[in-house]
């Protein structure tokens, strides 16, 4: 790595020196001869760069100084590379068309369509470049620097600029963060649950349009970190714990906000995968467990076209993401050949020098909330006169970040920002737009579509007007004080339909389970009762006792680190259900032989204490899922949506059965090291390599009818890429790809190369949607696990109806990453495949013709 930077940047090194005595308000010094020393005065806060042969990545360490001087000794590399953008292929209708960020390609179940932006870019960046022809130095920089926090109307501003207007970044990726009539809509494992890319992008779609509306330039999501931890606090705000799926959902999502005139924002860059300690762990990954699970993400999210990706609070291999070399310039920048900027978390930037490192934007500006100084604006533009950074990096970062602006349309005639995040009474900047539409429809179908049928015996579901019923725990009911008595909904006493933290939003209102249920049971002429305490079990139990239905309620929550909740410092502090869950539904079953178990989590939980049990019926796992939860619940319940959800994760029957466990050890002053050790093995690739019997697997999912399967077929498509043909034919060899911008995601290796064909019969009475899966099976000398999702479609089937299912495979579906060659190529041997209805239940299998 570092043999290859050399050779792309203009780069020569010094040693600091001994400081002056003297106080200084500035840096000062002298520019340094290539291999020279020099005496430097710093003041404020700065960081030392170091180097060694055996790393790839930019070594920061950072001090804070007062006005008196302060220095200390290391090597700097001085960079001047330009960052060129060069060419990409012509554009290549269907397969590869030139795609415009707001029309992109129309969604498909099964997509074979490879979007070119780079028409697009190129437009935007002949733009910016026009823009930025005459600015000073120290207007560059201000593009670069946000106004500090609380200082604009947003989480994040950046300032006017001559002829720019300046930026509103704003959370969350599930709701315009604090604006008073806007949707919130399901969580991101919500509609990862529901395996549908039409409604991924849906989602998106309205997403974008809503932060579009409240003139928001930047949406702070999606966020797609993997959920290795299955008690990880943010886990709900990503898309579960597959890379492929998350890729997908993530995907799909960027589509559509961006379609909406949003600019996404792919976060958090990378390995940010627990709350505890996230600020001073290192999470140590290898080059391969990298590429293959943890970076695929924002691989995808640079595909379809994202404007901003956010690095993370994290170190990665010992240098803090916001600084990471190899991942932001290597990796990011060179290997995908993103063309967006790379900006900070808030606070997440920890030097003037994360600029070389690959940082264009730091957010919210300040180096800590409200410290008055920053790392970039007049440090930055220091740096820069006194030749520390390269003016072409500047105009580098100044233009990624205009050139985004332009690609988004957002010079014409955009909204002007009208919601106040931090002061939600400001009459004169909140213009209390309503922005919702008719969005409420769409967040049920996807509460609705993601929601996962676990058990379903005696035909207990769906309900066919019972005399009676009754609704028991905490979770059915609405809040005490509303849908907004927890600031950050840092807290639950009703209905649990989203996390806590900043991907939040603020409900417009929330209906409850009860409210749902009764209006049903009201048509049914059904008697209805409930009991909202968690805490008197015996009441439950008397109250289930006699009735037609006992549906008893439970939930688990988590967040953003910064808050805790009963112990819970955004990491769950276990699997177990909150609220008495537990004992709440074994009581309720130790009365009532028809007991239905209803589940609003976060992710997994152990269900082990009364999943047998042989009066509890059903279990619906409801998810994540925003403001219209009980109409959805209901709806799966009632069957007028035959659930069709599949587990983004697996259920396991105990917490150690996991490959990775929560680190809540150590000491929050010193650097944690959090190794990977795992590797490729996460979630459900652990237990099957592992042969552990997970309680629910990875992408199961029941419905209220049967579906089988028929006639497999396979064959290979011919390449439209003549260009790149010496390419396919070495990768068909076994040969390995080679690295240049956008090397990744070449057209060549994600173009459509096999077709998987097969029939699906719903074999039930009852209409609905089957969730086929593939899975691809490495030859055993490629070290991959024993299955891996490549693949996956949705298809709507009427009673005793057959439909004929495509599933689409690229050259990178089939490849693994080449540690050694550092490329993508196709392992030796066989590569075969099976097609099912979830991770352990394969119902045909093939071999790829290759």
């Amino acid at each position: 790595m570092l043999s290859k930077m050399l050779s792309l940047m203009c780069t020569f090194s010094f040693a600091l020196g001994a400081p002056a005595l003297g106080p200084s308000s500035s840096p000062a010094g002298t520019l340094p001869t290539p291999g020279g020393n020099f005496t430097i005065t710093l003041a404020g806060s700065y960081s030392l760069v170091t180097t060694s042969s055996n790393s790839s990545s930019i070594q920061v360490t950072s001090f804070t100084t007062s006005s008196a001087s302060a220095s200390t000794s290391g090597r700097v590399h001085h960079n001047c590379y330009p960052f060129t953008h060069y060419p990409t292929l012509k554009p290549r209708p269907p397969v590869f068309p030139a795609t415009d960020p707001l029309n992109p390609p129309d969604v498909s179940s099964d997509p074979q369509i490879v979007p070119d932006f780079a028409p697009a870019w190129a437009t935007a960046y002949q733009k910016a470049k026009n823009l930025l022809s005459d600015y000073t130095t120290e207007e560059k920089v201000n593009i670069t620097t946000g106004v500090g926090w609380g200082n604009g109307l947003c989480a994040g501003n950046i300032p006017p600029n001559k002829n720019f207007p300046g930026l509103c970044l704003e959370d969350s990726p599930l709701a315009v963060r604090f604006a008073d009539f806007a949707t919130v809509f399901p969580a991101g494992v919500q509609v990862a649950s529901t395996w549908n890319r039409a409604l991924m992008r849906a989602r998106g779609l309205a997403l974008g349009q809503e932060f579009k509306g409240n003139g928001v330039n930047i949406a702070l999501g999606p966020m797609m970190n993997m959920g290795r931890i299955a008690q990880g606090g943010r886990n709900w705000e990503g898309f579960g714990a597959d890379p492929f799926l998350t890729g997908e959902s993530a995907y799909e999502t960027i589509l559509g906000l961006q379609q909406g005139g949003v600019q996404a924002t792919a976060k958090h860059f990378i390995n940010n995968e627990q709350e505890h300690f996230r600020t001073t762990e290192s999470s140590n990954v290898d080059d391969r467990t990298q590429h293959e699970i943890y970076a695929h993400p924002f691989l995808r999210s640079v595909m379809a076209g994202v404007s901003s990706v956010m690095c993370s609070y994290n170190l990665i291999n010992d240098t803090y993401a916001c600084n990471n070399d190899k991942m932001l310039n290597d990796i990011l920048k060179l290997e995908y050949g993103f063309q967006g900027f790379v900006q900070s978390d808030w606070s997440a930037t920890k030097s003037t020098l994360s600029a070389v490192a690959g940082l264009d934007m730091t957010m919210p500006g300040d180096i800590t909330f409200d410290s008055g100084d920053s790392y970039f604006g007049s440090n930055l533009t220091d740096y820069v006169n006194d030749g520390y950074i390269s003016m072409a990096r500047l105009d580098d970062m100044a233009t990624r970040i205009v050139a985004a602006w332009y690609y988004l349309h957002q010079d014409e005639n955009y909204p002007a920002t009208n919601v106040n995040a931090f002061n939600s009474n400001d009459e004169v900047n909140n213009k209390y737009v309503n922005v919702q539409a008719d969005h409420y429809k769409l967040v049920r179908q996807i509460g609705a579509a993601g929601t996962v049928l676990l058990k379903n015996q005696n035909g207990a579901l769906p309900l066919n007007k019972p005399r009676n019923l009754v609704l028991i725990g905490s979770d059915a009911g609405p809040g005490k004080s509303g849908p907004n008595e927890f600031s950050h909904t840092s807290g639950t006493d009703g209905i649990l339909a989203m996390g806590w933290g900043s991907g939040t939003g603020s409900f417009p209102y929330l209906i409850s389970p009860l409210e749902g249920i009764q209006e049903r049971a009201r048509q049914d002429g059904s008697s209805i009762f409930w009991d909202f305490d968690d805490w008197n079990s015996a009441l439950a139990g008397n109250m289930a006792f006699g009735q037609a239905v006992a549906l008893v309620f439970t939930n688990s929550d988590s967040g953003e680190g910064y808050i805790t909740i009963d112990g819970n410092e955004g990491d769950r502090k276990n699997l177990t259900a909150w609220h008495n869950g537990n004992n709440l539904i074994l009581a309720v079953a130790a009365q009532n032989n028809n007991t239905i178990v209803v589940v609003n989590s976060v992710g997994p939980l152990i269900v082990e204490p009364w999943i047998e049990h042989p009066n509890i019926t059903a279990v619906v796992w409801a998810g994540i899922q925003g403001q219209e939860a009980g109409n959805s619940i209901a709806d799966v319940l009632y069957g007028a949506y035959n659930p069709s959800g599949k587990l983004p994760y697996t259920i396991a029957k105990d917490p150690a059965d996991y490959s990775a466990q929560l680190v809540t050890s150590g000491s929050g002053n010193e650097i944690l090291s959090i190794d990977y050790t795992e590797g490729l093995f996460i979630d459900y690739r652990h237990f099957d390599q592992a042969n552990i019997a997970p309680r629910f697997e990875f992408g199961f999912g029941l419905s209220y009818t049967t579906f089988s399967y028929s006639d497999l077929g396979v064959a290979p498509i011919q390449s439209l890429d003549i260009e790149e043909e010496d390419l396919i034919t070495a990768w068909e060899n076994g040969e390995t790809s080679y690295i240049a911008e956008g090397s990744s995601t070449a057209l060549w290796l994600h173009e459509p190369a096999f077709q998987v064909t097969f029939k699906v019969t719903n074999t039930g009475s009852v209409s609905g949607t089957e969730i086929p899966q593939l899975y691809i099976h490495h030859p055993p000398a490629a070290g991959e696990p024993p299955s891996v999702l490549k693949g996956f479609t949705d298809v709507e089937i009427g009673p005793y109806d057959t439909k004929h299912v495509s599933i689409t495979l690229s050259r990178h579906d089939l490849s693994i990453w080449d540690v050694v060659a550092q490329g993508w190529r196709k392992p030796d041997g066989r590569i075969s495949f099976s097609v099912g209805a979830s991770s352990r239940d394969f119902r045909l299998r093939g071999v790829i013709p290759v």
